[in-house]
């Protein structure tokens, strides 16, 4: 049985907390998708910027997009 992947996310979800997969290019036999999560930053001209809790930013493009949806904020952590 095959994953059933969905893109629920749409440009007017910017600036929400989302999880993307998508296509990359893979040399032999690595990976063939990634995964992107974090803050939607800009959807424009076919092209994603997400921005991850490091600052880093994944530009991603809109054709590469293999699933995608709105999460939560991110758990809290517990002091020790």
């Amino acid at each position: 049985m095959r994953p059933q992947f969905a893109v629920r996310i749409t440009p007017a979800d910017v600036g929400k907390r989302v999880t993307i997969r998508y296509r990359i290019t893979a040399e032999g036999d690595g990976p063939h998708h990634s995964d992107a999560v974090g803050v939607l930053e800009a959807w424009a001209d076919g092209e994603l910027a997400v921005t991850n809790r490091h600052g880093e930013t994944s530009m991603i493009a809109e054709a590469d997009m293999v699933a995608g949806r709105v999460v939560g904020p991110p758990p809290t952590r517990r002091a020790r």
